[in-house]
């Protein structure tokens, strides 16, 4: 399917990666608050209920694309793992996510280096899990990103991805457009100072490919037995599949 290209900063002439990478250095002061405050809490338990439904995998080597300030890798760590590689295009927002590595005293079990989610720096066949947390939507080329995660798997190997969608029944749906297209960027312009960062955040979900199209390139990519679990009235899903053995 054809996908819509929606970037950050309409008068620039910038790849979407390049706007992409520069509004997240942009907003990382203010990136972990916002999170908080605009989902009112509810991403923490988002990722909890992500990173649950890996339990039964007992994955020891994790792989976190498009990490941000980590909280996804963080919470990968109630799992057990013996290493988490966190890897993001902002060095803004890795620079934040060491920090509360430090702070927590995880620096034996997290690393994070800046690399591109859709040319990941590593051998094929290695990792048992990648996760991935509200960043696939920001994947300049959705295919190839999921392509390399795909590569860097292990056979049986589980990919699980959290991404925003969109809800479908009245009247959740109407008051959810009205506070992501109104209320949303209002606040994130406030406090971030970069009205387009969350301007451009409506406008990505609004584009992606949520539920079974996005169960559909996972088809085509080549993993098997995916599921979609829709959190909180389809403001949310949970995307889990695995490369076959």
């Amino acid at each position: 399917m054809s996908l819509i290209e929606v970037v950050p900063y309409k008068d620039s002439t910038a790849s979407k990666k390049a706007q992409v990478a520069q509004m997240f250095d942009n907003i990382s002061p203010k990136y972990d608050f916002l999170n908080h405050l605009l989902s009112l809490g509810i991403d923490y338990y988002w990722r909890w209920r992500a990173i649950r439904m890996l339990r039964k995998h007992k994955p020891k080597f994790i792989l976190d694309v498009a990490t941000g300030t980590a909280d996804f890798a963080i919470e990968a760590c109630k799992l057990k793992p013996q290493k988490i590689i966190g890897i993001d295009i902002s060095e803004g927002m890795l620079n934040y996510g060491r920090q509360k590595i430090n702070r927590l005293k995880l620096n034996h079990l997290i690393e994070l280096q800046q690399a591109d989610s859709e040319k990941l720096p590593f051998e094929q066949n290695i990792f048992d899990a990648v996760i991935v947390s509200f960043g696939v939507r920001n994947f300049e080329n959705l295919e190839q990103g999921l392509a390399n995660i795909y590569r860097v798997l292990k056979p049986k190997g589980v990919v699980l991805i959290l991404e925003f969608s969109k809800p479908k029944y009245f009247p959740f749906k109407q008051l959810y457009q009205f506070y992501f297209n109104r209320i949303l960027p209002f606040i994130g312009k406030i406090i971030s100072k970069d009205a387009s960062a969350y301007s451009y955040l409506p406008e990505s979900v609004k584009v992606f490919p949520d539920g079974q199209d996005f169960i559909n390139i996972l088809v085509k990519t080549g993993f098997k037995d995916n599921q979609c679990i829709p959190l909180t009235f389809g403001i949310s899903s949970i995307y889990k599949g695995t490369k076959p053995s």
